[in-house]
């Protein structure tokens, strides 16, 4: 028998920082702030740590979907892509100047 796949919830960035204050009030446990919330204790932990990591930075803590390091996995995918193709372009210059016969 298939189990039935839940459907993911999608929370808002007001919903995140808003969970993200209370647990860090620390009126209540984590889990306690979590199960009110009806949220995922290890949910909430990873909100509060993202948002820790995130402070000091310009990196937006909840971008939609996707992690905050999302953003600059991205931006480091197309420089490697980039510098493949400059490595490519270089490669093929490099054998054309053997070829060439000094004259």
């Amino acid at each position: 028998m298939a189990k039935k796949m839940k459907e993911r919830r999608q929370y808002t960035q007001e919903f995140k920082k808003e969970a993200v204050a209370l647990a860090e009030k620390k009126e209540k446990p984590i889990s306690q702030v979590a199960k009110d919330l009806g949220l995922n204790e290890n949910v909430l932990r990873r909100w509060i740590t993202q948002t820790r990591v995130a402070i000091g930075t310009n990196i937006n803590v909840f971008p939609g979907h996707g992690r905050p390091r999302d953003t600059e996995l991205i931006r480091l995918r197309k420089e490697v892509k980039a510098l493949k193709e400059a490595n490519e372009i270089l490669k093929k210059a490099a054998v054309i100047f053997a070829q060439s016969d000094p004259q």
